[in-house]
């Protein structure tokens, strides 16, 4: 393992993915405990994509984490598609991760509903309540949920909006096996605002395979800028990143 810092991101390089899923897990694990000696509850916002496969896979097998003080929400989902369509984020985290531990409750966003009313809906959730940890990832065109570069906005006054996926961010759904062309991949969804995402008390990025490393590097060395969401990062105290070797590529020699 090699530990690099940039700016207020820890990153953390693991020679494999499932290796950078556990060091994740533990670390969350050990997150989740420390922040429990002060609270009575936790609330925690999850991410839901391949990427998080080895980490939700090795955090759902510690069985010394107290799910049951854990009230989960998740960061984004597709306008129009049903709850626990195989599809939707709603139904992906279903599967990895909320029937397979006791949360103390689960929160869901509603893809088939109005999206402007499930928007107002789902962000009077988040408004309602300090968000301790966020468990992310970063897209290949540097996003973080679905705050593509052209309507990620640092300063947003929202808390959830609707918005439209631009097309590198549909033609990664293709490549990561959750749609067979990008015609099939909606064109709307609702996602978590960046101000209410980097608002929580402790980040955990988890970013594995070479397919991330160029959003990864600009992330992490380029400007920070809304053109690469995730660059945002930076300036966020608290803030751990994982990422395999794939991804780090010539990152570790920076």
């Amino acid at each position: 393992m090699k530990q690099l810092r940039f700016d207020e991101v820890e990153l953390f390089v693991y020679d494999t993915r499932e290796e950078m899923g556990k060091a994740a897990a533990r670390d969350a694990a050990a997150c989740i405990k420390e922040l429990l000696k002060e609270r009575s509850e936790l609330n925690c916002i999850f991410a839901a994509a391949p990427s998080q496969n080895d980490f939700l896979a090795a955090l759902t097998a510690d069985a010394s984490v107290p799910w049951e003080k854990i009230n989960a929400y998740h960061m984004d989902d597709y306008v129009g598609l049903k709850q626990g369509d195989p599809h939707s984020f709603n139904g992906f985290l279903s599967e990895k991760l909320f029937s397979k531990v006791p949360f103390k409750s689960v929160n869901l966003i509603d893809g088939e509903a109005d999206p402007d009313k499930e928007a107002a809906r789902y962000g009077a959730l988040l408004d309602g309540v300090r968000i301790h940890i966020t468990f992310m990832g970063i897209g290949e065109n540097g996003h973080i949920a679905f705050n593509d570069p052209g309507v990620a906005d640092f300063k947003d006054a929202k808390t959830v909006k609707k918005v439209k996926l631009d097309p590198i961010c549909r033609q990664q759904q293709v490549n990561d096996g959750c749609f067979p062309t990008i015609v099939d991949v909606p064109e709307y969804a609702l996602t978590v605002t960046i101000p209410t995402l980097v608002s929580s008390e402790r980040i955990f990025c988890i970013v594995p395979t070479a397919k991330k490393h160029d959003a990864t590097c600009a992330a992490l060395t380029g400007p920070v800028s809304e053109t690469c969401p995730a660059s945002i990062l930076r300036k966020t105290k608290h803030t751990r990143m994982y990422i395999d070797t794939a991804c780090a590529g010539n990152l570790i020699n920076k």
